[in-house]
């Protein structure tokens, strides 16, 4: 856990006593206190047509959480230097022709390392994004090629939205539990040969492999993830600074009722759940629902 002198700011002082952050905090766990006093070294997985929020929605929890707790940062791609958000070419169905989005605005993230010069790492977060979609077009597996390289050092490895496409082609997720993006569960579902996909989950833990729902859904698995890394406090600080009040049930995603992937267990029970947080929920569960099939690729080979 870091300590701060006198030239502290005073509101990060404040920020601190809110916190609690005077030695070790009460109710933590071993392994939680080992945590505090240790350094982590993170990475991130950056391609082409990485989705913004599947990087800095955890990205922004880390980056608050690395105030108090010593942790390193490696964003990581096939070459040092910046890194584009915007969507590479790609198809969206067979025997169409690629889709431009060359329009669109284009965010970038530096990249520090390359897949060849990356620092040992505990955490390795794997985002998702339409690059997903254009590398497995291409076949290319530099990334997949990574994350099975990688995996035997990690302490935990972590995907967001269609980041689990990267999990599942890399062998990580076989015997596993896993999700994905409900709104390209058709797509993301036909991975893996021996993966137990969960269509109705928000994020998922097996093991020491956590991957996520779309997009938004990253922050709430990471707001599970730094809880369950450091405990409730400064965890709860953090967020309020934030100002965001995560999802905190792992096993129901709203959106799964959204793009028609739950698998029905109380009508009661969803109505209930969707209309309380998704809006248009209630509309879509009037419309005859049967849970999606698996579905096939539509990837070109």
């Amino acid at each position: 856990m870091k300590t701060f002198g006198r030239s502290s700011h005073v509101l990060a002082l404040g920020s601190l006593l809110m916190a609690g952050q005077c030695g070790t905090v009460r109710g933590q766990t071993e392994a939680q206190k080992a945590n505090a006093n240790r350094t982590l070294s993170v990475g991130y997985i950056l391609f082409p047509g990485f989705e913004p929020l599947d990087v800095f929605g955890p990205l922004e929890m880390i980056f608050g959480m690395s105030y108090y707790m010593n942790m390193t940062l490696a964003t990581i791609a096939e070459t040092v230097g910046p890194v584009s958000a915007r969507p590479p070419l790609h198809y969206m169905a067979p025997n169409e022709p690629p889709m431009d989005l060359s329009y669109m605005i284009n965010p970038q993230v530096v990249a520090t390392h390359t897949f060849e010069t990356a620092p040992k790492l505990d955490i390795l977060l794997v985002p998702g994004g339409t690059g997903n979609v254009a590398l497995e077009q291409k076949n290319d597996t530099k990334v997949e090629d990574f994350v099975r390289e990688r995996y035997p050092e990690l302490e935990y490895l972590l995907s967001v939205c269609t980041g689990a496409i990267t999990l599942a082609r890399s062998g990580v997720l076989e015997g596993r539990r896993a999700t994905s993006n409900k709104g390209a569960w058709a797509q993301t579902a036909t991975h893996g040969k021996n993966v137990t996909w969960v269509p109705s989950a928000r994020w998922v833990v097996d093991g020491n492999v956590w991957t996520s729902s779309g997009v938004a859904a990253g922050m709430d698995m990471a707001f599970a993830f730094l809880r369950e890394l450091y405990g409730d406090s400064p965890l709860d600080t953090l967020m309020s600074n934030v100002e965001y009040a995560p999802h905190t049930d792992a096993s129901w995603d709203p959106f799964s009722v959204v793009h028609n992937t739950w698998v029905p267990v109380s009508g009661a029970v969803i109505k209930n759940r969707a209309a309380s947080i998704v809006p248009n929920a209630m509309a879509k569960l009037t419309e005859p629902h049967t849970p999606s099939s698996n579905g096939q690729s539509f990837w070109p080979t």
